[in-house]
């Protein structure tokens, strides 16, 4: 089979001929139809992630076929299209990860290829009413996007939600989550046309957070978002104290802009705020997430797909943080 590895850091993916890959006892192998990017894959090759291991098949994101089982795996999952839950190892806390948990792609072996092997019990169906390529942009962010909207951010009814960083993959998906909600939902980017994209998906409304002064813009526009779902942390997150309402959540589940320095606690506390960790999900929530995209009809937003042996561009992409959505590879 094909596939894209990451021979060292800091290198581009070579496209190389490897195994078809043999399921062990309680594994099954997928025919893969589609991958999908997520920001982790860039912190990959870019050598900023813990406990790298090369070489290595990156990729966390896949839909396709069933096409082997092992022992021990009911044989009814032969020739289903699936997508793959890339959260493994999870555990018996609903509150959080065990220290066993990891992600599909790193360290093991992940869907930049024509094939994977993963535990059974990493298959659900394919919602019936996507295309490969929007099946896989859907686990990973999607996941990702319901819990810290859902489990995490607790979204009601009278919530006023901003989204921060909008374009990017889990942010987008909480956007069309949110809107499925009936919730009013703000947005902020660094690019106007994507402000405009997420209006046309839904949204309010949005502002440039390059500004200096976008938090007195809301102001003026009656926003005072009583949750906040943030993905950049960095110098900017401090804007985001001053923006939430007191008694407000921000939920942050990434940190894309680095450390935020100079954190002001006494704002935290005399807003009464809530701050709130977030990161991909349970087995039970991926279910829910799926189950909720069903019910709704929602369809990822796919920016581009770029063949596997491409692969290199893809990731290009992703550097220049040009997409709106998921950036997906084409695989067969």
């Amino acid at each position: 089979m094909k596939a894209l590895v990451l021979n060292k850091p800091l290198s581009p993916l070579v496209l190389e001929e490897r195994p078809m890959p043999t399921p062990e006892r309680g594994q099954a192998v997928v025919q893969l139809k589609a991958a999908a990017l997520n920001r982790r894959d860039y912190w990959i090759i870019q050598d900023r992630y813990p406990s790298m291991a090369t070489p290595i098949i990156p990729g966390s994101d896949g839909a396709g076929v069933v096409v082997k089982v092992g022992a021990g795996v009911d044989g009814s999952w032969l020739g289903k299209e699936v997508i793959i839950n890339p959260g493994i190892h999870w555990g018996d806390d609903p509150a959080a990860q065990s220290d066993s948990f990891e992600i599909l792609g790193m360290p093991r072996n992940g869907t930049l290829s024509e094939a994977v092997v993963i535990p059974a019990e990493q298959l659900h169906a394919k919602p019936a009413h996507l295309s490969w390529e929007e099946a896989a942009a859907l686990p990973l962010a999607g996941l990702t996007a319901y819990r810290a909207l859902f489990s995490q951010g607790r979204l009601r009814n009278d919530d006023q939600l901003l989204i921060s960083g909008v374009g990017g993959g889990v942010a987008t998906f909480a956007l069309l989550f949110a809107v499925a909600t009936g919730a009013p939902v703000w947005v902020t980017s660094s690019a106007r046309a994507k402000i405009d994209h997420a209006t046309k998906l839904g949204a309010e409304g949005g502002f440039l957070y390059s500004d200096e002064d976008w938090p007195e813009q809301a102001a003026k526009q009656g926003l005072r978002p009583s949750l906040v779902i943030d993905s950049a942390g960095g110098p900017g997150f401090t804007r985001l104290i001053d923006v939430v309402r007191p008694g407000g959540r921000i939920v942050n589940y990434g940190a894309t802009a680095g450390a935020s320095e100079g954190l002001n606690l006494r704002k935290v506390f005399w807003k009464q705020m809530h701050l709130i960790g977030s990161t991909m999900g349970s087995p039970r929530e991926f279910e829910e997430m799926l189950a909720f995209v069903k019910k709704h009809g929602i369809k990822p937003v796919v920016d581009r797909v770029i063949p596997l042996e491409k692969g290199n561009d893809a990731f290009d992409c992703l550097a220049k943080s040009s997409q709106f959505g998921k950036v997906v590879v084409g695989i067969s």
